[in-house]
């Protein structure tokens, strides 16, 4: 095997769940090596968290602009090649912007902007830098997912008529009925979080993975949204009808205040011949259905599966793949591109996902704020 791929981390300190997940991913395949951070804004503890970790300590840095000169100052063969950016929303695109210019591999979580007309700057950014940049919608992952995807994609389906996805959370329930409570989160704080907290949180992983599964780009939608409370101006609720072509349509369902929710993210897409169910809480089950037949369970590891999806497989059928699972095969595409080695161009989302993704969640909030009426993508 190649050495590992040098890989620094902004941000996924502490009892960050997405840190831990971004780690673990990254060793799945030991195709990385973490070589740097900068964990925290406070620099003693983003070094106590790399000692804590196991790490070296050498290469943590104060903060981001110091990380960046420092590295670049190393020979080509010792510094970093890649970075998560593992930050709050708003600190998104100047890193990523940044570590594109300086000519750094990146890997972004969502959403990769606060704006599409960032995201469209950062698009720029990323065509003139000729390196590697994946943005982690992890549900892509999942090798049912993958599975599907490619069942569509080869016709198994016949003509698509309709989509449904529903992504539907509980956790701001608790949150958002006590007006301090809700001052806490940093994703009711537009400055922070950006135009939308609902939509840009996880209705944007629904509209993502529709257009991911189907192959399909939506044309236009219409969303109703709810904020709740009046001096709340974060939608915490939605619906979203979808529009592809003139027959065939979809909706697309998000919640934050799903009472009890936990991460109940379903996709299902109908066609003229069958139809193909996958729900995130059981992830390692893909549901076929045929007029006049009984419902068929597909599962990963199996014959019958897709090579995207068997690459994706790390164990024998029966053997149960999750979250880390899924962020740990988006890594392994990442590595596969940046060695230059082939790879398939669904194995992790793109640029080009983090832009449309924007332009949705824009899209969306205007929708509603003009009356709920139809916008184009």
């Amino acid at each position: 095997m190649s050495a590992k791929i040098r890989w620094g981390v902004l941000g996924g300190g502490g009892d960050s769940l997405i840190g831990i997940l971004h780690r673990v991913a990254a060793s799945m395949y030991d195709n990385f090596q973490l070589t740097g951070a900068v964990f925290n804004p406070d620099f003693e503890i983003s070094k106590a968290f790399a000692e804590e970790i196991g790490i070296g300590t050498n290469r943590i840095y104060a903060d981001f602009d110091t990380m960046v000169a420092e590295e670049l100052k190393l020979p080509e063969q010792e510094r970093i090649q890649v970075f998560s950016v593992l930050t709050p929303n708003f600190l998104h695109y100047p890193m990523a912007k940044k570590l594109l210019a300086s000519g750094f591999h990146v890997i972004c979580e969502k959403p990769m902007t606060m704006t599409h007309e960032e995201a469209l700057d950062l698009q720029k950014a990323h065509q003139k830098s000729g390196t590697v940049f994946a943005l982690t919608h992890t549900y892509t992952g999942y090798p049912m997912v993958r599975q599907m995807k490619k069942m569509i994609e080869e016709g198994v389906l016949g003509q698509v008529q309709k989509v449904d996805a529903q992504y539907y959370q509980g956790w701001i329930n608790p949150i958002i009925h006590d007006a301090e409570l809700r001052n806490t989160t940093w994703r009711l704080d537009p400055e922070k979080s950006g135009i939308s907290c609902c939509m840009g949180d996880i209705g944007v992983h629904a509209y993502q993975m529709i257009e991911y599964v189907t192959g399909m780009e939506i044309s236009t939608i219409l969303a109703d949204l709810n904020h709740l409370y009046e001096d709340n101006e974060m939608d915490i609720d939605g619906t979203v009808l979808l529009r592809f072509g003139k027959h065939i349509k979809g909706v697309l369902r998000a919640s934050q205040i799903a009472t009890a929710e936990e991460n109940n993210f379903t996709v299902a897409v109908y066609g003229k011949k069958a139809g193909l169910k996958w729900e995130q809480e059981n992830p390692n089950y893909l549901y076929l259905l045929e007029e006049g037949k009984p419902m068929r369970t597909l599962k990963p590891g199996h014959g019958y599966n897709s090579e995207l999806s068997l690459d994706g497989t790390k164990l024998p059928p029966g053997h149960p793949e999750g979250i880390f699972d899924a962020m740990g095969n988006i890594y392994k595409g990442v590595a596969k591109a940046i060695r230059g080695e082939a790879y398939d161009p669904a194995e992790f989302p793109s640029m080009t996902d983090g832009v449309r993704g924007m332009h949705f969640i824009e899209t969306s909030v205007a929708s509603h704020a003009e009356g709920n009426v139809w916008k184009n993508l």
